[in-house]
């Protein structure tokens, strides 16, 4: 298996826009990504999640996710489980409300007071369970350090397309299709010296779908496709060296 790019966490924040909560979980999940832990996050879009995204699922299937429901429906979480994978952590702002004694959220636009403890409040416990998932150890006194120079060095929050994960494009019966994690796939095979065969494809192609979804029709589509990348990578490859 090869080794995926720098580990970061997704927040997947629901879309419930009938309650005050639903904007407690974005403001939230915002404060996170911009402020309190920019490059170590990513944030997923729950609608595109649900429609079939391929970014946003497979984003959850390499990397841990945090999800941030409004109320105990739990719609993100119930989501990336279905889709995904189970959730790393899961927060629900009545249920953290309820344990701070935060009454009275409301105003789903501008929210008043309430809803902005709320907001603080989730985003600590976000940007705690981002510094576990990411085995960070004296985090604070880091960043405490590294202050002056955030503004400068940090890189921004970004959505799952620039989360890192390379993919190549392949023409695979008459259609280009996106084939993730390949280039990676054909790095580690290329450096184990593995020759362009076709017992070295199927190889490939059994790798691939760890992170692709093959259809058993389109197999010898897809295998045919590998190959033919392949060789032309290691192709390449000969002529750099």
């Amino acid at each position: 298996m090869p080794e995926i790019p720098q580990k970061k966490v997704g927040i997947i924040a629901c879309s419930g826009e009938e309650i005050a909560e639903g904007t407690v979980t974005r403001l939230a999940a915002l404060k996170v990504l911009h402020e309190m832990r920019r490059g170590d996050t990513v944030t997923l879009c729950l609608p595109l999640f649900l429609a079939g995204g391929e970014g946003e699922r497979t984003f959850a299937r390499f990397y841990p996710t945090i999800t941030v429901d409004g109320c105990r429906l739990r719609c993100a979480a119930r989501a990336t489980e279905r889709y995904s994978a189970q959730p790393a952590e899961s927060i629900v702002i009545t249920e953290v409300a309820a344990e701070l004694g935060i009454e009275g959220i409301a105003n789903r636009r501008n929210l008043n007071e309430s809803g902005r403890r709320a907001v603080d409040a989730t985003a600590e416990i976000i940007a705690g369970f981002v510094d576990r998932l990411l085995e960070k150890k004296d985090l604070d006194q880091e960043r405490d350090g590294e202050s002056a120079q955030v503004g400068a060095q940090t890189t921004p929050g970004t959505c799952s397309c620039g989360s890192g994960i390379q993919v190549s494009n392949l023409e695979i019966d008459g259609k280009l299709t996106k084939v993730i994690a390949l280039p990676i796939l054909m790095e580690q095979f290329n450096m184990e010296g593995r020759p362009a065969d076709q017992a070295v494809a199927i190889d490939l192609l059994a790798q691939a779908r760890v992170y692709n979804k093959v259809p058993l029709e389109s197999e010898p589509g897809w295998l045919a496709a590998i190959q033919q990348e392949y060789a032309s990578y290691c192709c390449a490859k000969r002529g750099k060296s």
